[in-house]
């Protein structure tokens, strides 16, 4: 399947790290027949698009090779560039926030989406983006606020991503409850995404939900997206429940798997409490 450049944006304009499941191809409209004098806008089809919007893409679809390249500055110098040729274009804003996201500079990254949001008032991945930094700066009630209006939109069609981002906001700002609540809705719609599996187990595990937490922490350690902290989590959760056998062969996975992670260390001294 050939990933298209608006397809890979909205790819790379999730926060979180690991956001299984996505898809790929845009949102259809709702269907059924149409009724006589009803107005239709015209589809937009390439002849449509404007020579600089076609020019701006272009630079856009390089920024984001060298973005995924880990090449940061060269994707923010085709990036403006792209800005400077179609200043109307809003993904091009969407993935100038995005890269200084990655920069650590988060002024010009809210400007960036702020912009962007001006260009396409109602962009769910912008919004979702927008949530995700005010989370970064501890401004959790603006974060829920973003995460409650990239959810408004009945055709946004990352909702799982959304609600692992709130649920993960949520657990920052201590309110775990919710966490639980929005973790499993993401769960719900993206069972096979580790991320949502880990941070689920985790925030159970933080309730004292020991045996669910251990559910789903399992469930995601008999899989190869294990890591030394999702094998962390296992340990402590069974030794909370007194599984001494399972809590020391996930030890000994740990120590073989990833024997120079703090993690491994932790074990080896007995600190489970680190």
């Amino acid at each position: 399947m050939k990933i298209t450049s608006t397809s890979r944006l909205e790819l790379l304009l999730a926060a979180c790290v690991l956001c299984n499941g996505l898809t790929l191809s845009g949102c259809a409209g709702p269907t059924g027949s149409s009724r006589v004098g009803e107005v239709h806008e015209d589809i937009v089809t390439e002849s449509d698009v404007s020579a600089e919007r076609k020019r701006a893409r272009i630079r856009m679809e390089l920024a984001l090779g060298y973005l995924e390249e880990g090449k940061t500055t060269v994707a923010l110098d085709e990036i403006k560039q792209a800005i400077a040729v179609d200043p109307s274009y809003s993904d091009a804003f969407s993935l100038r926030g995005l890269i200084y996201m990655r920069l650590n500079d988060y002024t010009i990254a809210e400007d960036s989406f702020n912009k962007a949001l001006s260009l396409k008032p109602r962009d769910s991945h912008v919004l979702h983006n927008m949530g995700w930094l005010k989370c970064q700066n501890g401004q959790f009630a603006q974060s829920m606020n973003y995460f409650s209006q990239a959810l408004a939109n009945p055709l946004y069609n990352e909702r799982a991503k959304t609600h692992m981002a709130q649920g993960v906001c949520q657990f920052k700002a201590g309110q775990l409850p919710e966490a639980e609540v929005s973790l499993m809705k993401s769960y719900e719609y993206d069972a096979a995404n580790p991320v949502t599996g880990y941070n689920l187990a985790n925030v159970l595990f933080q309730r004292k939900e020991y045996v669910r937490a251990q559910f789903y922490i399992r469930r995601l350690n008999n899989t190869d997206l294990a890591n030394a902290e999702t094998l962390w989590l296992g340990i402590k959760i069974e030794k909370r429940m007194a599984n001494l056998e399972a809590m020391n062969q996930l030890g000994e996975q740990l120590i073989k798997r990833f024997p120079e992670s703090p993690q491994a260390a932790f074990f080896q001294r007995g600190a489970f409490d680190e």
